[in-house]
């Protein structure tokens, strides 16, 4: 066991303030919210906070296409309509539209995964956390569900740079496909999904029979789950596979996505979890000990999601949080009863005994087709990305930096402290 973990936590309050449009489920604002109620518990007295850089293409193109990553960069809402073609090819549209700002948001929360895994491998912390990243659908060349560029694929290219294998869990409702996609052909990542499937469920992928292709056959596994799945099947599933998955793969390094759409009372899910359910996922794994990089995902019921999200940072801290909130900027939301926990949800549980214990089975024994850890032999470690220097004095005066830039990697004070200034809190989005 070693000395208490050190943390860094990632968050840049231009992130929150984006607006998908009047009807859309996601809702950026809710970040901010989870902010402030971290805030309001003083956990960022006990964590290291930095605001990310903003990823350069050069660094999104890592993994998305060029041609797709320069299309986002120059699309705006006010131009969306001269470009019919390439909008229907990039998958933009009524789940993932064009608004204002929206590849700057891209950047900033893609640009908190990758400096997230750069301090992991450059042993600078224990567990960072991103509660921006984990859009987990985002494709090569397109959008999906929300999601527009795949800023965990982008984090774990990072994390092997330095780590032999890598293991990626997804507690999100909704299958993490854009991620096992990425990895489907290569044993160096195992990836590991707990989900609703069935009923034409968005993304419709995610059986148990998906297991990965060539050299990462059985290093795919899926965990389809029925409406309603509550703490105690789903808490003893997960710990049943989880162990049995660092047992035989040994990863350096695990990176853990958190959708918080898997709670009860989603707007867009169908689970029963409360949030010590949920957070209970997030406790086991970091009893493993390894470097841990914990990003958010889906959840559209905002005020549970800040909830969610708060009482995980606090288990990352081995901090127990208070039942009643504190006084904080987004109060109001969490009224009547201003409680940090909700209660279980009440849809019937579909998920019997014997279908749970046929779906263990199969993934215990897909698990066994693995005969070690595979063996890597590892390569002299590439360099971060060479970022440039910005050199004012040789700078077109009318194409300056703008002090966003200049400052992004400076912890601002009025960023995490009462009073933030990032003007989010007008919006209303409800």
């Amino acid at each position: 066991m070693r000395s208490k973990d050190k943390i860094a936590y990632f968050y840049d309050g231009d992130v929150g303030s984006v607006y998908f449009g009047p009807n859309h489920p996601m809702k950026p604002h809710r970040l901010c919210m989870t902010h402030h109620l971290v805030l309001s518990y003083d956990l960022h007295k006990k964590m290291e906070i930095y605001r990310p850089h903003k990823a350069y293409p050069v660094e999104l193109a890592q993994f998305h296409s060029a041609d797709y990553v320069e299309f986002l960069h120059r699309i705006t809402p006010d131009t969306q309509h001269l470009f019919s073609n390439e909008l229907a090819r990039y998958n933009l549209g009524e789940d993932c539209p064009v608004f204002d700002n929206l590849f700057e948001f891209c950047q900033i929360y893609a640009g908190g995964t990758i400096d997230a895994a750069r301090r992991l491998n450059n042993k600078l912390c224990d567990i960072a956390i991103n509660w921006a990243g984990g859009l987990h659908h985002a494709k090569k060349c397109e959008a999906s569900g929300f999601c527009y560029i795949n800023d965990l694929v982008l984090g774990i290219l990072e994390l092997l740079k330095h780590h032999a294998r890598v293991l990626y869990i997804d507690i999100d409702v909704h299958h993490g496909d854009g991620v096992e996609e990425a990895f489907y052909f290569t044993d160096r990542v195992m990836t590991v999904s707990f989900h609703k499937f069935g009923d034409m469920f968005f993304p419709g992928t995610g059986d148990v029979k998906e297991v990965g292709e060539r050299e990462g056959k059985f290093y795919a596994i899926n965990v389809p789950l029925k409406d309603g799945i509550d703490d105690t099947s789903f808490n003893r599933l997960f710990k049943t596979i989880i162990s049995k998955v660092v047992e035989t793969y040994l990863p350096g390094v695990i990176v853990l996505q958190c959708g918080a759409d898997s709670l009860a009372g989603d707007r867009l899910g169908c689970f029963n979890l409360s949030i010590d359910g949920h957070a209970e996922c997030v406790r086991f794994v970091k009893k493993f000990n390894l470097p841990l990089l914990v990003t958010g995902g889906g959840g559209y019921t905002k005020e549970n999601v800040a909830r969610c999200w708060t009482v995980e940072t606090g288990v990352l801290l081995d901090s127990e949080l208070p039942n009643e909130i504190p006084e904080n900027e987004y109060i109001k939301y969490f009224s009547p009863d201003f409680s940090l926990r909700i209660p279980n949800g009440h849809i019937e549980n579909l998920n019997s005994k014997s279908y749970i214990s046929t779906i263990k089975m199969q993934v215990l024994e897909n698990l066994r087709c693995i005969q070690h850890a595979p063996n890597v032999q590892m390569q002299e470690v590439p360099p971060d990305f060479y970022i440039p220097d910005f050199d004012e004095d040789a700078q077109n005066p009318d194409e300056r930096v703008d002090q966003h830039t200049q400052d992004k990697h400076i912890q601002r004070d009025d960023e995490y402290y009462e009073g933030d200034n990032d003007n989010d809190h007008n919006m209303d989005d409800v």
